[in-house]
C-alpha cells in the first residue's frame, strides 16, 4: 500500500515555533549563508508564531504529517510606506524541497498581501538561494539596486519588488 503524505499550508501557531526555527538556521548552514545581517540572528526567528499576531501580518507552515517542515510569511516592510509588504522569512527542509511547495506557498503569501490590502510586495534574499530568486522572478518580481526599507539584513544582497 502506497503513503501517501499528509500535507497541509496552515497558519502558524505557538508550538510550532521549535521545529520552524531548526528549518530556518539549518538553511543558512546549508548554503553556506552568512549568519549575521540575516533572519538567522533575528530574534523573531525563536518566536515566530509571536512575530506574526498583528492584523496586517501572517505566516504560514508547510505541515507534512503533524512536522512542520517550511514556512512563509508577510509583514509591513519595516519603515517603509504601509502599502508594501514583505515576503518573509520563507524557509523550507531539504525533505520537501523540488515537490512544488515553495510555489504554493508563495502564491498563499501573495493572496494574503492582496487581502490585506498591500499594494507592491518586497523580497530580500541571498545570492545563494538560486532556486528561490527563480520563483521570484517567474512570478513577475524585479531585481532593485538596493535595499528598501530597514529591515536589518545587511547581508541579503538581491532585492526585489512586484506590484500587487
Amino acid at each position: 500500500m502506497e503513503h501517501k503524505d499528509n500535507i497541509v499550508i496552515r497558519e502558524i501557531r505557538s508550538n510550532d515555533n521549535a521545529e520552524l526555527e531548526q528549518v530556518i538556521r539549518g538553511c543558512f548552514h546549508e548554503f553556506k549563508i552568512p549568519l549575521e545581517g540575516t533572519a538567522y540572528t533575528d530574534p523573531e526567528t525563536k518566536q515566530m508564531f509571536e512575530a506574526y499576531q498583528s492584523a496586517n501580518d501572517v505566516y504560514f507552515v508547510i505541515d507534512v504529517d503533524g512536522e512542520v517542515l517550511g514556512g512563509g510569511g508577510i509583514k509591513p516592510l519595516k519603515d517603509f510606506e504601509t502599502s508594501v509588504c514583505e515576503i518573509q522569512k520563507m524557509y523550507f527542509s531539504p525533505k520537501i524541497r523540488g515537490k512544488g511547495f515553495g510555489k504554493l506557498l508563495f502564491d498563499k503569501c501573495l493572496e494574503a498581501a492582496k487581502r490585506l490590502g498591500y499594494k507592491t510586495c518586497y523580497i530580500e534574499s541571498a545570492t545563494q538561494l538560486k532556486a528561490a530568486i527563480h520563483i521570484y522572478e517567474a512570478n513577475g518580481f524585479k531585481h532593485l539596486d538596493k535595499a528598501l526599507g530597514n529591515t536589518g539584513h545587511f547581508s541579503c544582497g538581491v532585492w526585489m519588488t512586484k506590484n500587487l
